[in-house]
């Protein structure tokens, strides 16, 4: 199957809304596939909304969004390719795992079970939500010195104001709790199944200046699927931050992710 009709679901990761994917969307639509970027479960439809109405994604899990994007996915009338940022990223890859999707690109996936070293800034973006017992039932927000430090410190102040502004919303703490955990949980749901001999292809890509998903937490992923002869590659940007899907040089990742496909769905 060529790109032509093929479609493509776009995952978010936290604090960003679905429709920060537009460029994407737009450039994979004129590249012949199919795109769509459903929000998480209980995700309203506009950024405006999520802000004013974060109780309605509180309390959601990794098992709850794999759950909404199974669904969405099997009313489709083929396996999709899926893609997704941060945790979007992680989704991305639990639901390859499971078959459901025909390749998947996981841009700065979030750690799943078996990583085991978070670096400093990892740990210090996660403690955002870890820090009270309370939040893992809870939205939580983040303020512009936290986007800074998570997602934008290889920008400029400039954009990186805008970019707060224009895609933030509150997000589920209960994801970091249950990634926080996954090494000491048997059925964690970050847990995915990097073993699998016949699922699609998967890309990872890693962002050098990344403090949110380090580049050393991609490449420790990357070492848990060496069971599997199933095709998994690995891009590094060394010159990029959490943001790379949002900011000015959005177009550089979704080139690759582009080209990537159409070496290996040919």
């Amino acid at each position: 199957m060529t790109s032509a009709g093929r479609p493509v679901v776009f995952i978010h990761g936290l604090w960003l809304h679905a429709t920060s994917w537009g460029p994407w969307l737009e450039l994979f639509q004129t590249a012949g596939y199919l795109p769509l970027a459903p929000g998480w479960p209980g995700e309203p439809d506009t950024v405006e909304e999520s802000r004013s109405q974060p109780d309605l994604v509180a309390g959601k899990g990794i098992d709850d969004v794999v759950g909404h994007y199974a669904q969405i996915i099997r009313a489709l009338d083929t396996r999709p390719v899926v893609i997704g940022h941060s945790f979007g990223g992680l989704i991305a890859q639990r639901l390859l795992g499971e078959d459901l999707a025909e390749a998947a690109v996981a841009v700065d996936a979030a750690p799943i079970k078996g990583v085991i070293y978070l670096p400093p800034s990892a740990l210090r973006v996660a403690s955002i939500a870890l820090r009270s017992p309370a939040n893992k039932n809870k939205a939580i927000a983040l303020t512009p010195e936290q986007f800074r430090y998570g997602f934008a410190n290889a920008l400029p102040d400039t954009e990186a104001t805008d970019l707060y502004q224009r895609w933030t919303i509150p997000s589920p703490g209960k994801p970091l709790f249950e990634a926080a955990t996954a090494n000491v949980s048997r059925q964690s749901p970050a847990k995915v199944d990097t073993a699998n001999k016949t699922r699609g292809p998967l890309l990872l890509t890693a962002g050098g200046h990344d403090h949110t998903v380090p580049a050393a937490i991609t490449r420790s992923t990357r070492k848990l699927y060496h069971k599997s002869p199933a095709v998994t590659d690995l891009r590094e940007f060394n010159d990029r931050g959490h943001s790379l899907t949002i900011d000015h040089g959005w177009r550089e990742i979704a080139d690759e992710a582009l080209s990537w496909l159409s070496q290996r769905l040919s």
